[in-house]
Protein backbone atom coordinates (compact mmCIF):
# COMPACT_ATOMS: atom_id res chain seq x y z
CA UNK A 1 0.00 0.00 0.00
CA UNK A 2 1.37 3.44 -0.94
CA UNK A 3 1.64 6.45 1.36
CA UNK A 4 -1.20 8.07 -0.61
CA UNK A 5 -3.40 5.03 -0.02
CA UNK A 6 -2.63 5.09 3.70
CA UNK A 7 -3.41 8.79 3.91
CA UNK A 8 -6.68 8.34 2.03
CA UNK A 9 -7.79 5.53 4.33
CA UNK A 10 -6.89 7.53 7.44
CA UNK A 11 -8.90 10.52 6.20
CA UNK A 12 -11.80 8.31 5.14
CA UNK A 13 -11.87 6.61 8.54
CA UNK A 14 -12.12 9.99 10.28
CA UNK A 15 -15.09 10.91 8.12
CA UNK A 16 -16.77 7.50 8.58
CA UNK A 17 -16.35 7.59 12.36
CA UNK A 18 -17.78 11.11 12.46
CA UNK A 19 -20.69 10.14 10.20
CA UNK A 20 -21.60 7.01 12.11
CA UNK A 21 -21.26 8.85 15.41
CA UNK A 22 -23.64 11.56 14.17
CA UNK A 23 -26.08 8.78 13.23
CA UNK A 24 -26.06 7.55 16.82
CA UNK A 25 -23.69 4.62 16.49
CA UNK A 26 -21.66 4.03 19.63
CA UNK A 27 -17.87 3.76 19.56
CA UNK A 28 -15.08 3.10 20.02
CA UNK A 29 -14.48 2.30 16.36
CA UNK A 30 -11.96 -0.15 14.95
CA UNK A 31 -9.73 0.17 11.94
CA UNK A 32 -10.97 0.49 8.38
CA UNK A 33 -10.26 -2.97 6.92
CA UNK A 34 -10.24 -3.38 3.11
CA UNK A 35 -12.61 -6.02 1.76
CA UNK A 36 -11.63 -7.74 -1.49
CA UNK A 37 -13.69 -9.15 -4.30
CA UNK A 38 -15.82 -6.30 -5.66
CA UNK A 39 -15.23 -3.99 -8.62
CA UNK A 40 -17.48 -1.16 -7.49
CA UNK A 41 -15.42 1.52 -5.79
CA UNK A 42 -13.53 0.79 -2.58
CA UNK A 43 -15.06 -1.47 0.06
CA UNK A 44 -14.13 -1.60 3.74
CA UNK A 45 -15.31 -3.07 7.00
CA UNK A 46 -15.39 -1.20 10.31
CA UNK A 47 -16.65 -2.13 13.77
CA UNK A 48 -18.29 0.08 16.36
CA UNK A 49 -18.83 -0.88 19.97
CA UNK A 50 -21.72 -3.25 19.24
CA UNK A 51 -22.22 -3.23 15.46
CA UNK A 52 -20.24 -3.79 12.29
CA UNK A 53 -20.57 -1.98 8.99
CA UNK A 54 -19.53 -2.14 5.35
CA UNK A 55 -18.29 1.14 3.90
CA UNK A 56 -18.24 1.81 0.17
CA UNK A 57 -16.29 4.80 -1.11
CA UNK A 58 -15.52 6.44 -4.43
CA UNK A 59 -11.80 5.84 -5.16
CA UNK A 60 -9.67 8.99 -4.84
CA UNK A 61 -9.42 10.80 -8.16
CA UNK A 62 -12.41 8.95 -9.65
CA UNK A 63 -15.65 10.64 -10.60
CA UNK A 64 -18.82 9.40 -8.91
CA UNK A 65 -20.33 8.03 -12.09
CA UNK A 66 -21.33 4.56 -13.25
CA UNK A 67 -20.14 1.77 -10.99
CA UNK A 68 -18.31 4.31 -8.82
CA UNK A 69 -21.49 6.24 -7.97
CA UNK A 70 -21.72 5.04 -4.38
CA UNK A 71 -24.60 7.26 -3.34
CA UNK A 72 -26.77 5.99 -6.19
CA UNK A 73 -26.43 2.53 -4.64
CA UNK A 74 -27.27 3.92 -1.22
CA UNK A 75 -30.36 5.65 -2.57
CA UNK A 76 -31.89 2.51 -4.06
CA UNK A 77 -31.21 0.44 -0.95
CA UNK A 78 -32.72 3.16 1.22
CA UNK A 79 -35.82 3.18 -1.00
CA UNK A 80 -36.13 -0.61 -0.65
CA UNK A 81 -35.72 -0.67 3.12
CA UNK A 82 -39.46 -0.93 3.82
CA UNK A 83 -40.18 -3.48 1.08
CA UNK A 84 -39.87 -7.26 1.11
CA UNK A 85 -36.67 -7.08 -0.95
CA UNK A 86 -33.85 -7.97 1.46
CA UNK A 87 -31.22 -5.21 1.49
CA UNK A 88 -28.66 -4.02 4.06
CA UNK A 89 -29.70 -1.04 6.16
CA UNK A 90 -28.04 2.23 5.15
CA UNK A 91 -26.66 3.90 8.28
CA UNK A 92 -24.72 6.95 7.07
CA UNK A 93 -23.89 8.75 3.82
CA UNK A 94 -21.53 11.57 2.92
CA UNK A 95 -21.79 13.46 -0.37
CA UNK A 96 -18.52 15.39 -0.06
CA UNK A 97 -15.74 14.06 -2.29
CA UNK A 98 -14.83 11.26 -2.28
CA UNK A 99 -18.39 10.23 -1.42
CA UNK A 100 -19.09 7.19 0.76
CA UNK A 101 -21.86 5.37 2.57
CA UNK A 102 -21.97 2.89 5.43
CA UNK A 103 -24.41 -0.03 5.61
CA UNK A 104 -25.04 -2.76 8.14
CA UNK A 105 -22.74 -5.75 7.80
CA UNK A 106 -25.04 -8.66 6.91
CA UNK A 107 -23.77 -12.13 7.71
CA UNK A 108 -24.07 -14.73 4.99
CA UNK A 109 -22.47 -16.51 2.04
CA UNK A 110 -22.48 -15.08 -1.48
CA UNK A 111 -21.23 -17.99 -3.55
CA UNK A 112 -22.04 -18.93 -7.13
CA UNK A 113 -22.51 -22.73 -6.91
CA UNK A 114 -21.31 -23.49 -10.44
CA UNK A 115 -18.31 -21.13 -10.33
CA UNK A 116 -17.06 -20.17 -6.88
CA UNK A 117 -14.94 -21.83 -4.23
CA UNK A 118 -15.54 -23.30 -1.79
CA UNK A 119 -18.15 -25.50 -3.44
CA UNK A 120 -21.64 -25.27 -1.98
CA UNK A 121 -23.25 -28.52 -0.85
CA UNK A 122 -25.61 -29.48 -3.72
CA UNK A 123 -28.90 -29.59 -1.79
CA UNK A 124 -28.11 -26.23 -0.18
CA UNK A 125 -27.19 -24.75 -3.57
CA UNK A 126 -30.48 -26.01 -5.04
CA UNK A 127 -32.52 -24.56 -2.17
CA UNK A 128 -30.79 -21.19 -2.53
CA UNK A 129 -31.43 -21.16 -6.26
CA UNK A 130 -35.14 -21.79 -5.73
CA UNK A 131 -35.37 -19.09 -3.05
CA UNK A 132 -33.66 -16.63 -5.39
CA UNK A 133 -36.28 -17.43 -8.05
CA UNK A 134 -38.98 -16.68 -5.45
CA UNK A 135 -37.45 -13.35 -4.42
CA UNK A 136 -36.95 -12.09 -7.98
CA UNK A 137 -40.66 -11.37 -8.65
CA UNK A 138 -40.77 -9.54 -5.30
CA UNK A 139 -38.01 -7.27 -6.60
CA UNK A 140 -39.80 -6.82 -9.92
CA UNK A 141 -43.05 -6.04 -8.11
CA UNK A 142 -41.77 -2.90 -6.37
CA UNK A 143 -43.54 0.16 -7.79
CA UNK A 144 -41.16 2.24 -9.90
CA UNK A 145 -42.81 5.47 -8.78
CA UNK A 146 -41.60 4.74 -5.24
CA UNK A 147 -37.96 4.60 -6.34
CA UNK A 148 -35.28 7.21 -7.16
CA UNK A 149 -35.31 6.39 -10.88
CA UNK A 150 -32.67 8.52 -12.61
CA UNK A 151 -32.35 7.05 -16.10
CA UNK A 152 -34.13 5.78 -19.16
CA UNK A 153 -35.82 2.40 -19.30
CA UNK A 154 -33.54 -0.30 -20.70
CA UNK A 155 -35.70 -2.00 -23.34
CA UNK A 156 -34.71 -5.29 -25.02
CA UNK A 157 -33.38 -3.22 -27.93
CA UNK A 158 -31.29 -1.07 -25.61
CA UNK A 159 -29.94 -4.13 -23.79
CA UNK A 160 -28.85 -5.76 -27.04
CA UNK A 161 -27.16 -2.55 -28.23
CA UNK A 162 -25.36 -2.24 -24.90
CA UNK A 163 -23.81 -5.71 -25.04
CA UNK A 164 -23.25 -5.59 -28.79
CA UNK A 165 -20.94 -2.60 -28.15
CA UNK A 166 -18.99 -4.66 -25.63
CA UNK A 167 -18.83 -7.61 -28.04
CA UNK A 168 -17.69 -5.38 -30.92
CA UNK A 169 -14.61 -4.36 -28.93
CA UNK A 170 -13.48 -8.00 -28.63
CA UNK A 171 -11.26 -9.39 -31.42
CA UNK A 172 -13.33 -11.72 -33.59
CA UNK A 173 -10.99 -14.67 -33.05
CA UNK A 174 -11.88 -14.64 -29.34
CA UNK A 175 -15.65 -14.70 -30.00
CA UNK A 176 -16.24 -16.91 -33.06
CA UNK A 177 -19.67 -16.51 -34.66
CA UNK A 178 -20.53 -13.52 -32.45
CA UNK A 179 -21.64 -11.53 -35.51
CA UNK A 180 -24.05 -14.28 -36.53
CA UNK A 181 -25.35 -14.50 -32.95
CA UNK A 182 -25.94 -10.76 -32.83
CA UNK A 183 -27.72 -10.83 -36.19
CA UNK A 184 -30.07 -13.56 -34.99
CA UNK A 185 -30.86 -11.56 -31.85
CA UNK A 186 -31.37 -8.33 -33.79
CA UNK A 187 -33.73 -10.01 -36.26
CA UNK A 188 -36.29 -10.98 -33.63
CA UNK A 189 -36.19 -8.49 -30.77
CA UNK A 190 -39.35 -9.01 -28.69
CA UNK A 191 -41.75 -6.25 -27.86
CA UNK A 192 -41.03 -4.63 -24.50
CA UNK A 193 -43.25 -5.27 -21.50
CA UNK A 194 -44.00 -2.86 -18.67
CA UNK A 195 -40.68 -1.92 -17.04
CA UNK A 196 -39.76 -3.04 -13.54
CA UNK A 197 -36.91 -2.48 -11.14
CA UNK A 198 -33.98 -4.51 -12.46
CA UNK A 199 -30.95 -5.20 -10.25
CA UNK A 200 -28.75 -5.72 -13.29
CA UNK A 201 -26.60 -8.57 -11.97
CA UNK A 202 -29.08 -10.79 -10.15
CA UNK A 203 -27.46 -14.11 -9.18
CA UNK A 204 -26.46 -16.03 -6.07
CA UNK A 205 -23.02 -14.41 -6.13
CA UNK A 206 -24.75 -11.12 -5.27
CA UNK A 207 -27.09 -12.56 -2.64
CA UNK A 208 -25.90 -13.02 0.94
CA UNK A 209 -27.60 -16.22 2.05
CA UNK A 210 -28.22 -17.21 5.65
CA UNK A 211 -28.60 -20.95 5.24
CA UNK A 212 -31.18 -21.19 2.47
CA UNK A 213 -32.74 -17.76 3.00
CA UNK A 214 -31.66 -14.61 1.13
CA UNK A 215 -30.45 -12.22 3.85
CA UNK A 216 -29.44 -9.36 1.56
CA UNK A 217 -29.23 -8.53 -2.15
CA UNK A 218 -26.02 -6.55 -2.65
CA UNK A 219 -23.99 -4.80 -5.41
CA UNK A 220 -26.54 -2.38 -6.82
CA UNK A 221 -24.22 -0.38 -9.06
CA UNK A 222 -26.13 -1.02 -12.34
CA UNK A 223 -29.79 -1.05 -11.22
CA UNK A 224 -32.29 0.50 -13.61
CA UNK A 225 -35.86 0.29 -14.84
CA UNK A 226 -35.90 -2.46 -17.42
CA UNK A 227 -37.39 -5.65 -18.79
CA UNK A 228 -37.84 -8.40 -16.17
CA UNK A 229 -37.07 -11.11 -18.73
CA UNK A 230 -33.53 -9.75 -19.18
CA UNK A 231 -32.88 -10.27 -15.48
CA UNK A 232 -34.31 -13.79 -15.42
CA UNK A 233 -32.34 -14.78 -18.53
CA UNK A 234 -29.12 -13.61 -16.86
CA UNK A 235 -29.93 -15.47 -13.62
CA UNK A 236 -30.45 -18.72 -15.53
CA UNK A 237 -26.99 -18.57 -17.12
CA UNK A 238 -25.61 -19.36 -13.64
CA UNK A 239 -28.02 -22.23 -12.99
CA UNK A 240 -26.25 -24.64 -15.35
CA UNK A 241 -22.61 -25.57 -14.84
CA UNK A 242 -22.34 -26.94 -18.38
CA UNK A 243 -22.31 -23.31 -19.54
CA UNK A 244 -18.81 -22.93 -18.06
CA UNK A 245 -16.51 -25.74 -19.32
CA UNK A 246 -13.03 -25.41 -17.92
CA UNK A 247 -13.90 -22.70 -15.40
CA UNK A 248 -16.98 -24.01 -13.61
CA UNK A 249 -18.54 -27.20 -12.30
CA UNK A 250 -21.75 -29.14 -12.76
CA UNK A 251 -23.71 -29.24 -9.50
CA UNK A 252 -25.98 -32.25 -9.38
CA UNK A 253 -29.53 -31.55 -8.29
CA UNK A 254 -29.73 -27.88 -9.19
CA UNK A 255 -33.22 -26.93 -10.40
CA UNK A 256 -33.63 -26.89 -14.15
CA UNK A 257 -34.23 -23.68 -16.05
CA UNK A 258 -37.82 -24.79 -16.60
CA UNK A 259 -38.40 -25.22 -12.86
CA UNK A 260 -36.91 -21.82 -12.05
CA UNK A 261 -39.05 -20.19 -14.73
CA UNK A 262 -42.13 -21.88 -13.26
CA UNK A 263 -41.26 -20.61 -9.76
CA UNK A 264 -40.83 -17.08 -11.08
CA UNK A 265 -43.97 -17.21 -13.24
CA UNK A 266 -46.13 -18.50 -10.38
CA UNK A 267 -45.79 -15.07 -8.77
CA UNK A 268 -45.02 -12.77 -11.70
CA UNK A 269 -47.25 -14.25 -14.39
CA UNK A 270 -46.41 -16.09 -17.64
CA UNK A 271 -43.44 -15.05 -19.74
CA UNK A 272 -43.49 -14.36 -23.47
CA UNK A 273 -40.62 -14.71 -25.97
CA UNK A 274 -38.34 -16.05 -23.25
CA UNK A 275 -36.07 -18.00 -25.61
CA UNK A 276 -34.71 -14.67 -26.87
CA UNK A 277 -33.82 -13.55 -23.35
CA UNK A 278 -32.22 -16.90 -22.57
CA UNK A 279 -30.00 -16.37 -25.62
CA UNK A 280 -29.32 -12.73 -24.69
CA UNK A 281 -27.97 -13.82 -21.29
CA UNK A 282 -25.46 -16.05 -23.06
CA UNK A 283 -24.49 -13.29 -25.49
CA UNK A 284 -23.93 -10.91 -22.56
CA UNK A 285 -21.76 -13.38 -20.65
CA UNK A 286 -19.70 -14.21 -23.74
CA UNK A 287 -19.16 -10.48 -24.37
CA UNK A 288 -18.03 -9.88 -20.78
CA UNK A 289 -15.67 -12.86 -20.78
CA UNK A 290 -14.29 -11.91 -24.20
CA UNK A 291 -13.68 -8.37 -22.93
CA UNK A 292 -11.83 -9.69 -19.88
CA UNK A 293 -9.73 -12.08 -21.96
CA UNK A 294 -8.84 -9.28 -24.39
CA UNK A 295 -7.70 -7.01 -21.53
CA UNK A 296 -5.51 -9.80 -20.14
CA UNK A 297 -3.89 -10.55 -23.49
CA UNK A 298 -3.25 -6.86 -24.12
CA UNK A 299 -1.51 -6.62 -20.75
CA UNK A 300 -4.05 -4.18 -19.37
CA UNK A 301 -5.06 -6.52 -16.54
CA UNK A 302 -2.73 -9.48 -16.11
CA UNK A 303 -4.70 -12.53 -14.98
CA UNK A 304 -3.55 -15.93 -16.29
CA UNK A 305 -6.89 -17.47 -15.23
CA UNK A 306 -8.47 -15.64 -18.17
CA UNK A 307 -6.76 -18.14 -20.48
CA UNK A 308 -9.28 -20.73 -19.27
CA UNK A 309 -12.17 -18.79 -20.81
CA UNK A 310 -12.15 -19.70 -24.55
CA UNK A 311 -14.08 -22.98 -24.13
CA UNK A 312 -16.74 -21.26 -22.03
CA UNK A 313 -17.03 -18.36 -24.46
CA UNK A 314 -17.46 -20.80 -27.34
CA UNK A 315 -20.05 -22.83 -25.41
CA UNK A 316 -22.11 -19.73 -24.65
CA UNK A 317 -22.04 -18.60 -28.27
CA UNK A 318 -22.90 -22.04 -29.66
CA UNK A 319 -25.80 -22.69 -27.26
CA UNK A 320 -27.14 -19.18 -27.74
CA UNK A 321 -27.18 -19.56 -31.51
CA UNK A 322 -28.83 -22.98 -31.17
CA UNK A 323 -31.71 -21.38 -29.27
CA UNK A 324 -32.36 -18.89 -32.05
CA UNK A 325 -31.40 -20.68 -35.27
Amino acid sequence: MTTADTTHEAQLRERVVAGLGAAGVAGPFGTLEPMLGGHSGLTYRIAGADEEFVVKSVPPGQKAIGRHDMLRQARIMTALADTDVPVPGIRATDESEPAWFAMDLVRGESLEPVLDDPAVEPSLAAARMRRAAEILPVLHGVALDSLPVDGEVLSPTAELKRWARTMAAVPSELVPDAERFESLLAARIPDAVDPVLVHGDYRLGNILSDGTDPAALIDWEIWSPGDPRVELGWFLVFADGTNFPGVGRVVEGLPTAEELIDIYSAAAGPLTDFTWFDALGRFKMAAIMGHNLRRHREGRHHDPAQEQLPDTINRLLVTGIERLA
